[in-house]
């Protein structure tokens, strides 16, 4: 897999269009797979009032639904900004090869999409986060991890 410059023009040239028809922030992204793009992803969070509409997170569901699959193995993320914590996760869980991305972290800071308190926050032990945690019922849960872990036929991810 080598960088492509026109898929990172591409996700640029999509995030400022979405942008300017105002289907949400800033931010878009493209999905390769041997130099073909599989999909594309806009943020439209406000859009479809949903806070995980991240462009990078609506490229990774469409390039899963055309694929059939869970796992992008074999794909790059090419993003027009660095990801947010929450894309990166959903980029780590797809199991992507590569990730290229133009703006980065401060950029987005700049312009009003500031994600170091999140990254604060979640280095943070569970108890000391300012949103209000409490663990209960941890062996009932246990119960259900130990039964998938029994499923002979489960389909690991």
């Amino acid at each position: 897999m080598a960088f492509s410059e026109s898929f990172l023009h591409e996700a640029i040239r999509l995030s400022r269009e979405k942008m300017e028809a105002r289907e949400g922030g800033p931010f878009a992204a493209v999905i390769v797979k041997n130099g073909e793009l599989i999909s594309r992803g806009w943020n439209c969070v406000t859009s479809e009032n949903d806070p995980t509409a991240h462009g990078e997170v609506m490229a990774i569901r469409k390039a899963c639904r055309k694929l059939g699959t869970f796992n992008l193995e074999g794909c790059e993320i090419y993003s027009s900004c660095e990801p947010c914590p929450m894309c990166m996760a959903a980029i780590y869980w797809a199991r992507l090869d590569a990730v290229y991305f133009a703006g980065d972290m401060a950029d987005a800071a700049k312009a009003g999409f500031d994600d170091r308190e999140l990254y604060a926050e979640m280095a943070r032990p569970w108890p000391a986060r300012k949103i209000d945690m409490q663990q209960a019922l941890q062996n009932e849960a246990r119960a259900v991890f130990q039964a998938w872990e029994a499923l002979p036929d489960k389909v690991p991810y």
